[in-house]
């Protein structure tokens, strides 16, 4: 049995069923009652058989008839699975949106300055960037691709890694050139030490604790000093001459480069546990836009 050639018939006689009115389900399709009614009469016709009951008079009642009612789960839920399709066909072109979710520092210190250079190569794709320190619902979100820093296991994702990092003390030139005397990493002591909160507490996560033990300067006082729970607050605050940041190398990096910090101690190596990921869900990983974005990524992290 083939279907009928006019869906909008059916979409009429759905509307209207649940609708229990004509003028309802015009309302809700954008057409006028007078024409949902002939849609309903024109499946009627195809199908020889009503599917509302009716008065003496002929006109509908807009009551089901019984046979309609069996039918209506298993219409609506061919409706579900039209619009899931039309979803499909949208995702599997580079047009349209693409959604990604970043932490507000990766965003303002890494992305942004280079999020240019996709849009050239893409045009025709438009980033939506969705910034949280929190882990977001992929699904319940809408959420295409993501970076995350951590130790590479999110449940539900995909994972690759994107960059590794070290970790290093850095500071304004201004402050160098005030006379401070920072020749060995004990000379910490006497600075005021900016602290990073934004995953306090997360295992693994770099301290100025672990860093000046690993430079040797183990009796360091490190409880002191300016606690900002950003890590690009930290930076600017460092950029600003506020005191010395524990640094994390993909974050600092342009500022580095552009001297608006200079790294201190570079004899000191310390490299962090955790990395920076691109995550995705596994079975969108073969889409167009998906796969552009994440590429860029990759390429953008070897530059």
């Amino acid at each position: 049995m083939k279907l009928p050639v006019h869906l909008n018939a059916l979409r009429a006689f759905e509307a209207s069923a649940r609708h229990q009115s004509f003028s309802a389900a015009a309302a809700e399709l954008n057409v006028t009652p007078a024409a949902v009614g002939q849609l309903v009469r024109t499946l009627e016709d195809w199908l020889g058989t009503p599917l509302f009951l009716r008065n003496a008079s002929g006109r509908a009642r807009l009551v089901a008839t019984e046979a309609a009612e069996r039918a209506l789960p298993e219409i609506r839920a061919g409706f579900d699975r039209l619009a899931v399709g039309m979803e499909r066909l949208k995702e599997g072109s580079v047009n349209g949106v693409l959604t990604v979710t970043v932490s507000p520092a990766f965003a303002a210190k890494w992305l942004l300055p280079r999020i240019e250079r996709f849009q050239l190569e893409w045009p025709d794709t438009d980033v939506r960037l969705d910034t949280s320190l929190k882990p977001v619902d992929f699904i319940a979100q809408r959420v295409d691709i993501g970076v995350r820093y951590g130790g590479g296991n999110w449940p539900g994702l995909a994972a690759e890694k994107l960059m590794e990092e070290e970790v290093y003390p850095v500071c304004s030139p201004a402050l160098l050139r005030k006379g401070h005397r920072l020749k060995a990493p004990a000379d910490l002591a006497r600075e005021t030490l900016i602290h990073d909160l934004s995953m306090d507490g997360h295992a693994g996560f770099p301290t100025w604790e672990a860093w000046l033990g690993k430079a040797g300067a183990k009796n360091t006082g490190t409880a002191r000093g300016l606690k900002i729970n950003s890590s690009a607050a930290v930076l600017q605050a460092a950029i600003e001459g506020q005191g010395i940041a524990l640094a994390r190398s993909v974050m600092a990096h342009d500022d580095v480069a552009a001297g608006r910090l200079v790294r201190l101690f570079p004899e000191t190596s310390f490299q962090s546990s955790l990395a920076y990921y691109v995550v995705y869900r596994a079975d969108c990983s073969g889409l167009p836009k998906v796969s552009a974005f994440r590429d860029w990524l990759l390429k953008e992290a070897k530059r």
